[in-house]
């Protein structure tokens, strides 16, 4: 048996060539790359037995969070169950889910009114006093662990809270302080960067600079006034953020969520996005994960269609993320909805099955955040679909403006002037729950059901791991009681950031409900991916052409055979016109067997085909 000290030693080992290389090429330091190896030591030694035996089981199974029985859930604590002790006492509701894997919506301290939903981090090791503390966070996480549960925390390294620690000492002129993030004593600096830096939120928060009138200084913030972006290119920064990332991985959490990659290093005269020294960061990051908490898992959030977000994975002898999120692929699959059109998002599929078979996304129907329209225009307006009508009737038909939508929701960041917009909603909404419900309608409240159904289970198709958002398994609507608060009020995303409803959980045993119908209909879905190991996120993955633009067709191939998933994204019933000519399929939902050819798929129907031996 392997002492400690040397399991530490033997990983260091591994790295601490190519660690130094990096650290030294950004910043030439002998005496903070010292400081870095020593607080490495220290924090694998505070680390608890319990998780350092996770994380040897883990090493000997570096594809743990690759299997197909993974499905993720995220939540926010204080809307699902009050505080982080409630959360504890439900986890016997998240594995009836299915879920083996949470993630918890920022919980770290903030301040109320000028958060940014937890994203304004004022302390990187407290927990918001009304969920509760970090003792309460760990306890959760060992309770998760031992119920096979998994737990994702956010980790918000591109900026800080105005309100924090350092953000304060800087405020009152301190230099070592300041030298953590972009002050400038006149505009002409600023000026600069504004001539080649895009604005991330161009209404609500326009600029990336904030002026101070107390210190006369103009401070850069990208995202909102209250958050000051932190100056990467300071090894001190690099080093405490880095020890920020440790301590929380010693609570106990196994998915690190990194916030907002591509803006980490900032440089004038550039866009200051996706800048190579990015790269260096987040490779220094994981190789300082595998040194001292192997078992920990980096999810990096970057906003790009995928073949763009590519290279955050970095390479096989040199990775960085272990997961990104499949973003585009959300606003494309409610494009086609909308559209009934499936060809962008078969287009999105071909490119996500080029790529190598490692690399890892997470899928998701929908999210904390809005739906912003980042469509691939060029190829939409060789169809017809040209970018500011088509924006416009996106908007149109999930606002329920458009004739015959059965969407319901509201827009998000509206510029009154371009007419650009974003929406917000949840997936029963924009399925057509909301309204079937209001108005009454059994038939529609049913084929509002079919849709949410076929969505999902076309989500838990495709290559990598499925996140439910909580309240989707249940068919939760839109929440407009956030207008009554005034720190909510201006903010539609909290239309689907509702208080999550126990009341419905009751219904999921009476299958003429809608919780019924639809959760049922989850579950069986979940546990059949569950068993088949064609959808473990290794398997082959690729496109089927079923000769109907209203019919997506995809399949996949594992150890224990091949998987056909044909979706209907059309009201009517369709023909897909596939020819796999390899034998009989089962219908892995009804358990018959069939032909996987000219397949009659009804409206919004799907199938999950397998072939038989």
């Amino acid at each position: 048996m392997k002492k400690g000290n040397q399991i530490f030693e033997e990983r260091l080992e591994r790295h601490i060539d190519e660690l130094k290389w990096l650290y030294m090429e950004l910043y030439d330091n002998q005496g903070f790359f010292d400081d870095l190896l020593s607080r490495l030591r220290q924090f694998y030694e505070e680390r608890s037995l319990p998780l350092k035996k996770l994380d040897q089981e883990r090493e000997k199974d570096p594809g743990w969070y690759r299997k197909n029985g993974m499905l993720g859930m995220m939540l926010y604590v204080d809307q699902f169950a009050g505080d982080l002790k409630g959360v504890r006492k439900k986890l016997d509701y998240i594995k009836r889910c299915n879920v083996n894997y949470v993630h918890l919506m920022p919980l770290l301290d903030t301040v109320e009114g000028r958060s940014d939903g937890g994203y304004a981090v004022a302390d990187f090791r407290k927990v918001q006093e009304k969920l509760g503390t970090m003792e309460d966070l760990e306890k959760l996480a060992d309770q998760c662990h031992k119920q096979g549960v998994s737990l994702c925390l956010d980790f918000v390294m591109n900026h800080t809270s105005e309100d924090h620690k350092w953000a304060k000492k800087a405020r009152a002129g301190k230099q070592e302080y300041k030298d953590r993030y972009f002050f400038f004593d006149n505009y002409s600096m600023p000026a600069m960067y504004e001539k080649t830096v895009p604005q991330v939120f161009p209404t609500t928060a326009p600029g990336n600079f904030t002026y101070l009138p107390d210190m006369q200084e103009f401070v850069m913030t990208s995202f909102y006034p209250y958050q000051w972006d932190l100056n990467y290119r300071n090894p001190v920064v690099f080093n405490e953020m880095m020890y920020n990332f440790l301590y929380l991985a010693n609570r106990g959490i196994d998915v690190l969520r990194i916030d907002a990659v591509p803006y980490i290093w900032k440089q004038v005269g550039t866009d200051c996005r996706n800048l190579p020294q990015v790269h260096t960061i987040v490779r220094m990051m994981r190789m300082i994960g595998e040194i001292v908490c192997p078992g920990i898992v980096l999810l990096g959030e970057v906003v790009m269609e995928p073949e763009k977000v590519a290279p955050y994975f970095g390479t096989v002898e040199k990775p960085e993320c272990h997961m990104l999120y499949n973003v585009t692929t959300m606003a494309t699959t409610w494009h086609t909805v909308a559209t009934g059109d499936v060809r962008l998002l078969k287009r999105q599929m071909e490119i996500i099955s080029s790529l190598p078979s490692d690399y890892t996304f997470l899928n998701y129907l929908r999210c904390h955040d809005d739906i912003g329209w980042g469509l691939d225009y060029p190829l939409l307006e060789s169809w017809g679909m040209y970018q500011v009508p088509h924006k416009k009737y996106l908007n149109d038909y999930f606002t329920g403006k458009w004739q015959d939508s059965v969407s319901r929701g509201e827009l998000y960041n509206e510029d009154l002037v371009t007419g650009d917009a974003r929406f917000c909603g949840t997936t029963a909404s924009m399925c057509g729950v909301e309204k079937a419900g209001f108005e009454q309608d059994e038939e529609a409240t049913d084929a509002a059901i079919q849709m949410d159904v076929m969505l999902h289970a076309y989500m838990l198709f495709l290559s990598g791991i499925p996140m439910l958002y909580s309240g989707d398994e249940i068919g939760q609507v839109n929440d407009y009681t956030y207008k009554n608060d005034p720190n909510k009020a201006a903010d539609s995303r909290y239309i689907h950031r509702g208080k999550f409803q126990w009341n419905l959980v009751d219904n999921i045993s009476h299958p003429d409900t809608v919780q019924g119908k639809l959760f049922g209909r989850l579950d069986q879905l979940e546990k059949i991916r569950g068993q088949e190991k064609a959808f473990d996120a290794s398997a082959g993955f690729w496109t089927l052409e079923t000769w109907d633009n209203a019919v997506l067709g995809l399949a996949r191939e594992g150890k224990d055979g091949k998987l056909v998933g044909l979706f209907n994204f059309s009201g009517e019933p369709r023909v897909a016109w596939i020819d796999e000519g390899d034998g009989e399929y089962q219908d892995l939902l009804t358990g018959a067997v069939m032909k996987a050819s000219g397949v009659r798929v009804d409206g919004h129907g799907f199938y999950w085909l397998k072939r038989m031996a």
